[in-house]
């Protein structure tokens, strides 16, 4: 009883510390999002110059979460989690010292590592809780993904009073004491780690199974957009609305926060109702919010019998701001779903897998950005970038309704059993 007692609150121990890991690796992240609009200004970049510098952290983000997966599964979380924080500290202070745009790039580069703590958190937390619970643990630890809300709580203060190079030097020092509290308070179990004899190889077969390759579809809409839209929104808000940085960063904020935090209601929910469920209300849910967010600002004229009649159509700042609370919502819901899937199906391999979709996740988070500056230098409309989104929702709605919707039974005995074994 003693023993099991303790292990429960060493369980809650990983789970909060790692909590906050996440939260101020995911600040740093994103921390293009709010001071990439004083550095496009002084280096007079063009949207798709600007779209590609806020991109570049996601870029390695991405590509490192399959190997930081594969490394929990071997050498534990504590470790690969210490490790990959301490190597950013340094390239963040040197953020400050950046001039010219390839200088922000190859930086960006190294400050991006820490966005592949994810992989190493999720399978971390994940096996110090028993299965039934395991959604509830990925959703905590996932809320940390509410460090896009934090950096936009902070950087727009800092930006304002002491000028964008503060910002990369305060989050610095912000990591590094994460760094510490981290190691004061984590700890490691044996038994959690994957055996040493199981390769690489081994563990990336899993990229052939079709049901992975699904779910990282999923989760290039749900965390790839969340990333996505987190970067793009301030600058959005600015341009589209005329706002201030501050009250702009405020307004984005309204996406980003609950996109993180509700994700621990959404690993619960994934729990109670099953993944399939949460995940098709979800998209459902995106693909309303995406169809009235795509709609641009339009003047049109009617003839009428009393000569030409001019209306104006298009959200205003409020409505819009609703509309992506809403999203952040049902994106905070649906990347707990995904990784309940994972946790369901893949419980012996979660590392490996969750760095594989993850890895899906993150290409979406920096492949958008590029996108969306580049409709808008092509097309001039800011709401293209929801355009491609409410697309891209689109391609997931008929998958899941081929591989999963129309194999439930909708009428009969077990017509409220919905939520599928996929």
């Amino acid at each position: 009883m003693a023993s099991e007692i303790g292990q429960s609150k060493k369980a809650w121990s990983v789970l909060i510390v790692s909590t906050l890991a996440f939260t101020v690796c995911f600040m740093v992240w994103m921390m293009f999002g709010v001071i990439g609009i004083p550095i496009r200004k002084m280096l007079n970049l063009n949207a798709t110059q600007f779209g590609l510098l806020m991109a570049t952290p996601v870029l390695t983000g991405s590509l490192i979460r399959v190997p930081l997966g594969i490394w929990t599964d071997r050498f534990g979380g504590r470790v690969v989690m210490a490790v990959l924080m301490a190597i950013t500290v340094p390239a963040i202070w040197m953020m400050s010292y950046a001039t010219a745009y390839w200088h922000f790039l190859t930086i960006g580069l190294f400050v991006g590592l820490a966005g592949g703590s994810f992989s190493v958190g999720t399978p971390y937390v994940a096996r110090w809780f028993p299965k039934k619970r395991q959604g509830m643990a990925m959703g905590v630890y996932g809320a940390g993904n509410s460090g896009s809300a934090v950096n936009k709580f902070i950087a727009p203060v800092l930006l304002v009073a002491f000028g964008w190079t503060m910002v990369p030097q305060v989050y610095a020092a912000i990591m590094l004491g994460t760094l510490v509290l981290f190691l004061m308070f984590s700890h490691s179990d044996p038994t959690h780690l994957v055996s040493s004899q199981v390769s690489f190889k081994d563990q990336l077969k899993a990229l052939k199974d079709p049901k992975v390759i699904k779910y990282c579809q999923y989760y290039s809409i749900v965390f790839g957009g969340y990333v996505a839209l987190s970067l793009w929104m301030v600058q959005y808000y600015v341009g589209e609305f005329g706002l201030d940085i501050r009250v702009a960063a405020l307004l984005a904020a309204c996406f980003s926060l609950p996109g993180g935090v509700l994700r621990a209601f959404g690993g619960i929910l994934s729990d109670k109702y099953g993944a399939h469920s949460v995940t098709w209300w979800v998209l459902w849910v995106s693909w309303i919010c995406l169809f009235l967010l795509s709609y641009p600002q339009t003047d049109f004229t009617i003839m009428t019998i009393n000569g030409p009649a001019t209306y104006h159509m298009g959200l205003n700042v409020y409505l819009f701001t609703a509309l992506m609370f809403l999203l952040g919502i049902a994106w905070a819901f649906g990347k707990a779903s995904v990784f309940k899937y994972i946790s369901d199906d893949y419980s012996h391999n979660i590392g490996a897998i969750s760095g594989i979709v993850g890895l899906a996740g993150g290409l979406g988070g920096f492949v958008l950005p590029i996108l969306f500056g580049a409709l808008l230098d092509l097309t001039g409309i800011r709401s293209s970038a929801f355009m491609l989104m409410y697309g891209v929702v689109w391609v997931s709605l008929i998958w899941m309704y081929w591989t999963e919707v129309r194999k439930t039974e909708l009428m009969g005995q077990n017509a409220t059993n919905f939520s599928l074994q996929s």
